[in-house]
């Protein structure tokens, strides 16, 4: 187990991050399914129960990613802001300062459903937002995990997880990569987020993440 799986895929190398992203070397760009930031304050709005500080926390985590890869672009694969509610003065605050510690950082976002009713970020922010799919041969990055006839397709909006089977009654559900044949999943970015159960099918692989590793589900690793 480790902080990062290097697969190979549609011949080009990606690392799998056990923080729930994927660094391209190649490029020097972090893909980032899912963050939902603001979400807790959406709910919060609506009168519901939840934690404070999850904007931070992500994006903590961001900080983590970009000190330790070395990044010239970062890409949200949809789902960036979670609703209308999350322009929170305080989300988008948190949001523009953390902007501003790194404006040398080329940021684009690929609209997902929750994207088109929260709205755009803020231009302040300086992100560029684009429909999907955006097109990086010889991938196709996208929000909804829809095939493309001819390239890779990387998405998020599923949330995958993994049901890890221990012994007697012992279940350990933990998010997780699907890498596909035609179609790869990223896991949730966002700490305050829910998850879909996924199985592999022939051909696929499923990678589960936690407390900072990354293992393989039912491969031979090396060593």
């Amino acid at each position: 187990m480790k902080a990062y799986q290097a697969i190979t895929l549609a011949g080009t190398e990606l690392w799998l991050l056990a923080h729930k992203a994927i660094y391209w070397p190649e490029r020097r760009a972090l893909l980032v399914a899912d963050a939902h930031f603001g979400k807790a304050a959406a709910y919060r709005k609506l009168g519901q129960p939840v934690p404070h500080g999850t904007t931070a926390s992500n994006l903590q985590r961001l900080d983590v990613l970009l000190a330790e890869y070395p990044t010239r672009e970062l890409i949200f694969l949809g789902d960036f802001l979670h609703a209308p509610e999350s322009h929170a003065p305080s989300t988008l605050a948190a949001l523009q300062e953390w902007r501003g510690r790194h404006l040398e950082l080329s940021i684009t976002l690929i609209r997902g459903n929750h994207d088109r009713r929260a709205g755009d970020p803020p231009p302040a922010l300086g992100i560029a937002v684009v429909p999907e799919p955006l097109l990086l041969p010889p991938f196709a990055l996208q929000h909804e995990p829809d095939p493309h006839p001819d390239f890779h397709v990387l998405a998020g909006h599923v949330h995958p997880a993994y049901r890890l089977i221990g012994k007697g009654r012992q279940r350990l559900r933990l998010a997780c990569f699907l890498i596909g044949t035609r179609v790869s999943l990223l896991p949730a970015f966002g700490a305050f987020t829910g998850g879909m159960d996924v199985q592999p099918d022939a051909g696929s692989r499923i990678y589960v993440v936690g407390d900072g590793v990354i293992g393989a589900v039912g491969l031979q690793e090396p060593p």
